[in-house]
């Protein structure tokens, strides 16, 4: 089964019902095929955090991640991360720090990586795909 990792865009317009186009896409892979990494879930408590008031974002947040997996950080991912933020520094090609941390665990965990964000396609080996253009 192929799996799919969502990227914090991803989820932000998810939980917004922002894109009708991500919500079918979703409606058809299924729950069980769709994830997010542990530094997704960091970033999305951090923003809930820092917006407190946000109760029914918060509400909404809550119910979202009860239904999709969350990857954990492994030893092989971080491996994985440290080989491949080498690599790409040689090569002269520099991605966001959290976006690197997410890209490396899409690669190890075998994951298509979803994300609106084109920074991700210069990561080599990763697949990338865009579930809001229709």
């Amino acid at each position: 089964m192929m799996l799919y990792l969502l990227d914090t865009n991803a989820v932000s317009m998810a939980v917004h019902r922002r894109s009708s186009a991500l919500d079918r896409r979703m409606d058809q892979i299924g729950v069980d095929a769709i994830a997010i990494s542990s530094i997704t879930y960091g970033e999305i408590v951090y923003g809930l955090e820092w917006k407190a008031e946000a109760r029914r974002l918060a509400r909404s947040m809550g119910d979202f991640l009860r239904e999709i997996m969350v990857l954990p950080w492994t030893e092989a991912t971080g491996d994985l991360y440290g080989k491949l933020r080498a690599d790409m520094r040689r090569s002269g090609i520099s991605l966001q720090p959290l976006d690197l941390l997410i890209a490396a665990h899409a690669l190890e965990a075998g994951a298509t990586l979803v994300t609106s964000d084109v920074a991700f396609r210069h990561v080599p080996g990763l697949t990338v795909e865009d579930w809001t253009v229709p």
